[in-house]
Parts: C-alpha cells; structure tokens; sequence
C-alpha cells in the first residue's frame, strides 16, 4: 500500500468524461487502472456529462421547443451519466476508495441553469440528478471562487474554464498555487519556482470520444485533445508528485503493466 511506503495519500484524477460520449475504451483503462492503483482518493475535474439537452448552444439560431419535447432527452442524459457514475463507482468501491471528490464543469452547470429557468423542476440540478451526495462525491461547484476550491495538500483541483488561450497552463500560474484542472482537453504542464518554492499547473486532457463524429461542432478542425488521467502522491507537509497517464488508443503502460481498454 502507498502508506507502507511512506506516501500519506495516494489520487487518482481523471477528466472531461462528457458521457454518454466518453471514449469507452480510455474509461475502461481508467476503470482497471483504479483497481490496480487502489487509490485512498479519486477525483472527477468536471463534464462529466456532455447534457447536451440542456446546452443553451443547440437552440441557436432557432426557436426553442416546448418542454415537453426537452423532457425526454434529459431524462435520457440523466440515466447515460448515472450509468456511467454507476460504472466507475463499481471500480472504485473494488479499489475501497471512499474519499470522493468532484469539481463541477461548465458542462454540468447547464443543467443548474436548466433549473434556473424552470424552478419548478429542482430535480435536474446536477448534483441532485446524479445522486453525488449519495453516492458519497463532495461537491465543489464550477461557480466556486478559487480561494473555495478543492485543496489537498499543496495542490488545487477545479474544471479550468477561468483561464483561456493557447498557453493556459502558463497563465494558471498567475493564481500563485500549484493546480490541477480539465476543461480544455489537451495536456499541458507549466511551472515556476517562488521564494516559497515551486508551483506547477497541469492540464489533464479528456476521456472524451474524440471522433469527428461526436465533435462535428469543431467542423473538421484539427486538436491538441489527448486521453489521460493523473496519479497524485501526497508526502508530509503538504508535498507531492504528479504522474501524467497517457492512454494511446484505449491502451496505456502502468507500473510495467500493460493495460488494454479495447
């Protein structure tokens, strides 16, 4: 066990899921990793769902329907996110990782707007449709201010939508703290050292499917998108390291181990 070896906590941080068109074959190595790992901590950054019944981005240019013709789609949203969640808990409860964290994304705020427009549907707030509370997630919502934001040791985890551009790792620096954040898909690690040491922010890409078929809003574009997750290992005093998972083509290497999600 990490404790054995002098590591207090051992996390595994996973990204941009945006189920029900997660890569399957990445999130199957995810699932097999966590029970490999047998991680103390696992931490979700954000879109977990990609909700697209409630985008506010789908009704653009036309005229929004009656709700009752939305209904059924986020019911449909609703039950493919769960059966993810069921999914990944299945490994985690395997692993018996208790400790359970989610940042919220700008994704699954949609459907806390949802609700703003419709108060009478409460039920579709994202952490009320996804059973977080009962499924024992500590919720950090996307709207949080980073002096709010989830901090366990020395390093801050969030979605990662407050900083945009080509070099976004670069500008989380600015915030001063070592963080951890999703969002923009693609890996990126930036670092600098202050009088009171070295700060590091990390962007962890995505376990999204990322075929032109699930992303024609991109219109052919090419991307820096790469699937991954993150092993954090905490130490005394706050310290930690971080080691960046790749997974090429639903397959990935962990500690010499060869894993296939295919």
């Amino acid at each position: 066990m990490a404790k054995d070896k002098g590591v207090l906590k051992r996390a595994v941080v996973t990204p941009d899921k945006h189920a029900p068109i997660h890569d399957r074959a990445a999130v199957n190595v995810v699932k097999k990793a966590i029970e490999i790992i047998k991680p103390d901590i696992y931490i979700d950054l954000g879109d977990l769902g990609e909700w697209s019944s409630v985008s506010h981005h789908q009704w653009k240019r036309k005229k929004q329907p009656p709700l009752e013709y939305i209904m059924p789609r986020i019911e449909k949203d609703v039950e493919g996110v769960n059966e993810f969640l069921d999914s990944i808990d299945e490994s985690l409860d395997k692993a018996n990782c208790k400790e359970k964290y989610l940042t919220g994304g700008n994704h699954d705020e949609w459907c806390n707007m949802f609700v703003e427009t419709h108060p009478y549907l409460p039920q579709y707030k994202f952490e009320v449709s996804t059973n977080l509370k009962e499924r024992g997630y500590k919720y950090y919502p996307a709207t949080l201010p980073p002096e709010k934001w989830l901090k366990i040791g020395k390093l801050h985890f969030y979605h990662g939508h407050h900083k945009r551009g080509m070099h976004h790792a670069k500008a989380h620096l600015a915030l001063g703290a070592s963080v951890m954040y999703g969002h923009h898909h693609g890996l990126q690690q930036a670092s600098v050292t202050h009088i009171d040491g070295p700060k590091s922010a990390w962007s962890l890409g995505c376990l999204k499917d990322m075929s032109p078929e699930k992303n024609k809003w991109l219109g052919g574009r090419a991307t820096n998108w790469a699937h991954a997750f993150a092993v954090v290992d905490f130490f005394r005093g706050g310290l930690f390291t971080v080691h960046i998972v790749q997974i090429i083509n639903g397959k990935t290497s962990l500690w010499g181990e060869l894993i296939d999600g295919n």
